[in-house]
């Protein structure tokens, strides 16, 4: 039983069922926000009804996210021992940073946003939701400025310690910070979180349509979530993606090479949209479209993209993984702008989207194909950077906890996978529960006798007067 092995599936395991629930939090706490500045502009009731009820599924979310999350930050220590040595001087940083100024940000909100709905003025309700979101997408910039800084790192020195072990120092964290491939992560993954937050609420709305239930909440909802889906689907695919693509070309050559399967440097190098890497014979078969690659990575359709062959072997990532994920992610990435104008054909169309059932269909099902190509988009990422733990620094082999035996990990894993098969029945459990019962009629203020005796003379004397 080999620990390195055990310990990436572990990690993998554990951080992709993670993964479910960050983007969820940024894209639906953003739609909340809208549905709360839509109440104060219209005072329609329904805004807050809305709003209500996505805190309830917001809530439910977030705790699992937290639950989930802290386990990576204990991996650190116990599986990759080696690793937090090496980058402790900037990785733990940045997640303390991420800690201190974003987290309980966030936690510190959370319980206003869910329980002072009915005890909060609408604007103090509304700001606390959107501290909230902002606490979100605040820890999204710090986990994915460490991440990126394993992608491209920048802004440090290595130094040889007392114990002759050698380590990464910080000597700018400016450039930490901006580690070249830091921006084109963020807004790519941001965007993809918000396209994530809207098709839950078109997946929802949908599914109340097709059922004849709560139609007008429903109706409500999709008109708002449809632009936000159709908007940043259009950037994802032709900005956000293309700046990722384009960073990637830059600083990651041999990582594009295998994302593609390109085993030669090729002039006019073509995109696949499905295929197959034979990595024994070393050749890629499949549908392609010519130049595009060019054309993504240099804006020039006859630009020569660099193959593996130009690269040691030994930096070569898992290809056909790569190449399967990533295809998975890009496809999904051509079908949603696809999807979205579909909604608004027949949205414009004499209203027929409220009665074309398999158009609501395919906005029910929407929300696990946003939440696949954000899984398949982080497994690019990460299997693509192989065998580099820190890009051509560190290993992943090198970063192993030294004592660490393959018996306790499969034990850990184990644990892992039961837990995590019950945590996940249990929120899927709730948040069908959450979504039959549906939004519940408002109560427009506190009723007196719930208040303390001061406050009720307080409402019976202005009652008399």
């Amino acid at each position: 039983m080999d620990p390195l092995l055990l310990s990436r599936f572990q990690f993998a395991f554990t951080i992709s069922f993670h993964f479910i629930y960050p983007p969820i939090s940024m894209g639906l706490g953003l739609l909340i926000v809208v549905f709360g500045v839509l109440y104060l502009r219209t005072k329609d009731p329904k805004w807050r009804q809305i709003s209500f009820f996505w805190v309830k599924v917001y809530s439910l979310v977030f705790a699992m996210g937290v639950a989930t999350g802290i386990v990576q930050e204990f991996q650190f220590g116990t599986n990759w021992a080696d690793y937090s040595r090496y980058v402790g001087n900037i990785f733990g940083s940045l997640l303390a940073a991420e800690g201190i100024f974003a987290f309980f940000l966030e936690a510190g909100f959370l319980g206003l946003m869910i329980f002072g709905g009915n005890r909060l003025g609408p604007r103090m309700w509304l700001l606390a939701s959107f501290l909230v979101v902002f606490g979100a997408h605040f820890s999204a910039l710090w986990i994915i400025m460490a991440n990126s800084w394993m992608q491209t790192p920048a802004g440090y020195q290595l130094k040889q310690t007392a114990g002759g072990s050698t380590i990464a120092v910080m000597t700018s964290f400016y450039d930490v910070v901006f580690t070249p491939s830091f921006l084109p992560r963020l807004w790519h993954t941001w965007a993809a979180s918000w396209m994530v937050g809207a098709s839950l609420v078109l997946s929802v709305g949908a599914w109340y349509l097709l059922k004849k239930k709560h139609e007008e909440i429903a109706k409500s909802s999709i008109r708002v979530a449809l632009p936000v889906f159709v908007v940043f689907g259009f950037l994802q695919l032709f900005y956000f993606g293309a700046n990722q693509a384009v960073e990637v070309t830059n600083h990651q050559p041999v990582k594009l090479a295998a994302m593609e399967g390109l085993w030669e440097d090729t002039s006019c190098a073509p995109l696949y949209l499905v295929g197959w890497v034979n990595e024994a014979a070393q050749t890629t078969t499949g549908i392609s479209i010519p130049c595009l690659l060019s054309i993504l990575s240099y804006g020039n359709p006859n630009a020569t993209v660099t193959g593996l062959t130009s690269f040691a072997s030994d930096t070569w990532a898992p290809i056909n993984l790569v190449f399967q994920v990533y295809h998975i992610m890009i496809n999904l990435g051509f079908l949603f702008p696809l999807i979205g104008m579909l909604g608004v054909l027949f949205f414009y169309w004499k209203r027929k989207l409220w009665t074309s059932r398999w158009v609501l269909w395919i906005f029910v099902l929407s929300i696990f194909l946003t939440e696949l190509a954000t899984q398949t988009g982080w497994w690019t990422a990460e299997f693509g950077r192989q065998p580099w733990i820190v890009w051509n620094l560190l290993r992943t082999a090198d970063a192993v906890s030294p004592v660490l035996q393959g018996n306790q990990v499969l034990v850990s894993a184990g644990m892992f996978i039961a837990l995590y098969i019950l945590l996940f029945t249990l929120f899927i459990y709730l948040l069908n529960e959450k979504i039959q019962h549906g939004p519940e009629p408002l109560d427009q203020e506190a009723p007196v006798s719930s208040l303390p005796d001061s406050f009720r003379d307080v409402f019976r004397r202005r009652a008399r007067a």
